[in-house]
């Protein structure tokens, strides 16, 4: 019965061995499981706040854009406008131009003219 006594103890420091060693990492596995938690709720933080990162980006974007294509539609009006000027200014040069050409026919009428008027009143004096 003794050695059997024995032999049981030894037998339960082994099993309590076990266990100490078994409640060891279950407390190592714990802590791992904890950390890897804490991770995670970091992770979705992070990820939360990237998205709504994302969101406001996104908003920016759309804002970004509607003025962009508020400043192309002035753009192209302006643009309209400035061909509707430049078509009335090539019709006014065109006809200045002409206007000049009349003038100058007419400051030649008028040297001619002038011309025969001084030759008939010199003819006029001769006479």
């Amino acid at each position: 019965l003794q050695k059997e006594l024995l032999k049981y103890k030894q037998e339960a420091r082994n099993l309590q061995g076990v266990k100490d060693a078994l409640q060891q990492r279950l407390i190592q596995q714990d802590a791992a499981v904890l950390q890897l938690k804490q991770e995670l709720l970091r992770a979705n933080m992070d990820k939360e706040e990237l998205h709504n990162q994302n969101v406001d980006l996104q908003r920016k974007v759309e804002e970004r854009n509607r003025l962009l294509a508020e400043y192309k539609k002035e753009l192209c009006q302006k643009d309209r406008h400035l061909q509707q000027h430049q078509t009335k200014l090539d019709e006014m040069l065109r006809q200045l131009s002409e206007a000049s050409y009349q003038q100058v026919d007419l400051e030649r009428e008028l040297e001619h003219r002038e011309a025969l008027l001084a030759h008939c009143m010199k003819r006029e004096a001769e006479e």
